[in-house]
């Protein structure tokens, strides 16, 4: 969305503000946006609002008018992929299979800690099947901001459907009709990803179909590639 000529995305694309610094103050967030003069809308991409439990009560209550767009990738290659991110800026010491174990442990104490607005480095560095749990997160925003405000896609369609998805982003946020940007073709670092063992894969399958079934019956969205595990 940053191409189009109505749009302002912050820079950094991710402030974290709701999250990791929103003892900065709204002034330090609002500050990103002072020098914009013709875009109609403004706005940043930070994922892990999402999964932090306290982002959407701040965001609802700093912008009760904010429209929110959600992209959701498949659980499997979602907790994946953040593995892999967390290894390639040196966050994660170890293997997958010992990542994932160690999870539950590294994230027991997170929502205490977050609740006294603090940092809690394994909730953002080391959360892997957690952040695919799309049902226990969404809920959150599904009760603040009325389903006019909230748009939820399929990631993979951005680039199976560009040009549908993009029609449907411009409808959301109610701009000028103007040429789709070139999208790259995959996601970064999807070489890993594919790597994975076919059995790690039916193991986390197995752990996220809760996740599965709640996606497509409260948003019909559903991964065709991901019925195979």
């Amino acid at each position: 969305m940053a191409k189009h000529p109505q749009v302002h995305l912050s820079n950094p694309k991710e402030l974290h503000f709701f999250s990791n610094h929103f003892s900065r103050g709204l002034s330090w967030y609002c500050s990103h946006f002072e020098k914009v003069r013709q875009a109609q809308r403004c706005g940043e991409i930070t994922p892990y609002y999402i999964f932090h439990p306290l982002a959407p009560a701040r965001i609802a209550a700093a912008m009760p008018r904010a429209k929110l767009i959600v992209l959701l990738r498949d659980p499997v290659e979602w907790a994946l992929s953040q593995y892999f991110h967390s290894r390639r800026l040196g966050l994660e010491p170890l293997w997958l299979g010992d990542a994932l174990a160690a999870e539950p442990d590294r994230l027991a104490d997170a929502d205490s800690t977050l609740v006294q607005e603090e940092l809690h480095l394994s909730h953002h560095q080391h959360s892997y099947l957690s952040r695919s749990r799309y049902e226990q997160q969404l809920p959150r925003y599904m009760g603040l901001f009325p389903q006019e405000k909230l748009l939820v896609l399929r990631s993979e369609d951005l680039f199976l459907e560009g040009p549908r998805i993009w029609m449907q982003l411009l409808d959301f946020l109610q701009l000028e009709a103007n040429a789709m940007p070139e999208l790259p073709h995959a996601y970064a670092g999807d070489g890993d990803v594919k790597n994975v063992d076919n059995g790690l894969r039916h193991m986390l399958a197995d752990q996220l179909a809760p996740t599965y079934r709640w996606v497509e019956q409260h948003y019909g969205i559903v991964w065709p590639e991901s019925v195979g595990l």
